[in-house]
């Protein structure tokens, strides 16, 4: 066959191959919808079995948008009976009697944001949604006897135990975590509402509850039997999201797909997944898991962009941060124990247990000897995520505007112009007319800190040296940069500190080019005054 033929043919094979990729499941949580479409299912039916056989009762604590949802729905298929829905998968090749139970699922993802009367009627509409399907017309006044008498009903008119899958439990009450007056209202709403899984316990044959945070005083916790909280156990480490192996078996066409479309090698695509998606673990020892969320979207859209974060910051973090006054820098650092990610939500004594929960830092190492944890924060989607949410701590209602000074800075740094970057930051600087803490080198230090996290490259604060202390450390394919701040001073002096302390020595290993850079900063007009940068031979 002719060469010319020859490549036309397999360019044509190529095609077919590529159209023949199943259709992504974005956006997509119910389990009957992903199989009836022929849409990719990353088969979590192993983890679904090992549940049911584990606990009467079980709990787990995944992020948002993290597949709590589709596992909800896939464990309602199964205990609905539906056995066609899982042709193909492994719980059909260990399930010998597939029997329907009676199945109540309520999600609480919609109840946010709500009084106390908003938030009972919205707990009544989930209940009339099943009372129709059992026939009670006329239902009881409270909500609790509403889903006492519901599942019983359930249980009487079928003669089976019921299953009660509960997603996202805490959701009514996130937002409102900081509001010391609201949340007590909103937590007593809904501990009488799940009070009934305790009483009707010879009625239930099988009880799952997702959520993102632990609050202890909804009764759940504490009086439920023999309840499993799988959310730290090894065994349950990749129920949720995708497991680096699960990508690169089960997605492999779509990341050759993907590297297609970037125009670069299956290798340098898989570097940048892994960077901007991958870095979670809920336990330890814990594969890699990527955010199943971002990294969907990413093989539908062909980009790498911040897909998760993007789809909405809690304002409750935001605000706990804030109470909590964490500096940017201080978020991805520390070394816990392992009951500090189980802390009560309401009796939080720090924020490590929200930001871990939350899936803003997560862990990466453990210390047997100590028992500690390592933690940071996961990847870059979420380093540049969370540093464009403070971003506004910093220059206020000036954010939106301090977005796109920042991609011009980052354009200069690339191109190795940090004098331009630096004009660039010290005339926007002057456009803001009030900073908290202008006058505090500390303040500066975060500020470059956040900007430089925004960038998505390397940085650090306080970088402990033989001699001294680096302000900031950030580090580019290119060169490694050492800041050095000062107030009312001059950016030579800040040059001189470098040399006389011989920070540089530190970091002469590291295989780049140092670049030495002083930055003097005037308080009074609340910007840079002068800076100078200094290469290293």
């Amino acid at each position: 066959m002719p060469k010319k033929i020859w490549d036309t043919t397999i360019d044509i094979l190529k095609d077919m191959e590529k159209k023949q990729l199943k259709r992504l499941p974005v956006g997509l949580q119910t389990f009957s919808e992903v199989i009836d479409l022929n849409c990719l299912y990353i088969d979590k039916t192993e983890y679904i079995w090992n549940m049911i056989h584990l606990s009467k009762y079980i709990f787990l604590s995944r992020p948002r948008r993290f597949g709590k949802s589709l596992l909800v729905s896939t464990l309602q298929a199964y205990f609905e009976g539906r056995k066609d829905l899982f042709k193909g998968l492994f719980i059909e090749t260990v399930e010998k009697n597939w029997t329907e139970y009676p199945v109540i699922r309520l999600s609480m993802a919609s109840g946010k944001h709500m009084e106390k009367d908003q938030l009972e009627r919205y707990l009544g509409n989930r209940l009339a949604e099943y009372e129709n399907k059992y026939g009670i017309t006329n239902p009881a006044t409270d909500n609790n006897d509403r889903f006492t008498a519901l599942i019983q009903a359930a249980y009487n008119q079928t003669g089976k135990k019921v299953v009660v899958l509960i997603d996202e439990y805490d959701a009514p009450l996130l937002d409102v975590v900081h509001e010391k007056e609201m949340l007590p209202v909103l937590r007593n709403v809904m501990r009488n509402f799940y009070s009934p899984l305790k009483d009707c316990d010879p009625y239930l044959h099988f009880v799952f509850l997702t959520g993102i945070t632990k609050f202890s005083q909804l009764s759940i916790f504490s009086e439920l039997n023999n309840l499993k909280n799988i959310s730290m156990r090894t065994d349950y480490a990749g129920v949720c999201g995708i497991t680096e192996e699960e990508m690169l078996t089960c997605m492999s066409d779509y990341i050759d797909d993907f590297a297609e479309a970037q125009q670069i090698t299956r290798e340098r695509a898989i570097e940048g997944l892994k960077q901007q998606y991958d870095g979670y673990h809920f336990t330890w020892p814990s594969p890699d898991i990527y955010n199943p969320f971002s990294l969907l979207n990413a093989f539908q859209d062909h980009d790498y962009t911040n897909y998760w974060f993007g789809s909405g910051t809690p304002t409750y973090l935001i605000e706990m941060l804030r109470k909590f006054n964490v500096v940017p820098s201080k978020i991805g650092s520390g070394n816990v124990q392992a009951k500090s990610f189980d802390a009560p939500t309401e009796n939080m004594r720090n924020i490590i247990p929200l930001l871990y929960q939350s899936g803003y830092i997560t862990i990466k190492g453990y210390n047997p000897v100590s028992k500690n944890y390592k933690l940071d924060i996961p990847n870059s989607e979420i380093q540049a995520g969370l540093m464009e949410s403070l971003l506004p701590d910093y220059v206020h209602e000036y954010a939106d505007e301090g977005s796109s000074m920042i991609g011009d800075m980052y354009a200069a740094l690339y191109e190795d112009d940090l004098d331009e970057m630096f004009r660039l930051l010290q005339a926007y600087l002057l456009t803001v007319p009030y900073c908290d803490n202008a006058n505090s080198e500390g303040h500066y230090q975060q500020l470059l800190y956040v900007i430089f996290s925004i960038f998505g490259r390397y940085v650090d604060v306080e970088v402990h040296t033989p001699t001294g202390r680096v302000d900031v450390v950030m580090k580019t394919t290119k060169a490694l940069y050492l800041f050095e701040l000062k107030l009312n001073m001059s950016a030579q002096a800040a040059i001189k500190q470098i040399d006389l302390k011989d920070y540089s020595s530190k970091f002469a290993q590291s295989g780049l080019p140092i670049v030495k850079v002083g930055i003097n900063f005037d308080p009074e007009r609340r910007t840079i005054s002068d800076w100078k940068v200094v290469t290293s031979e």
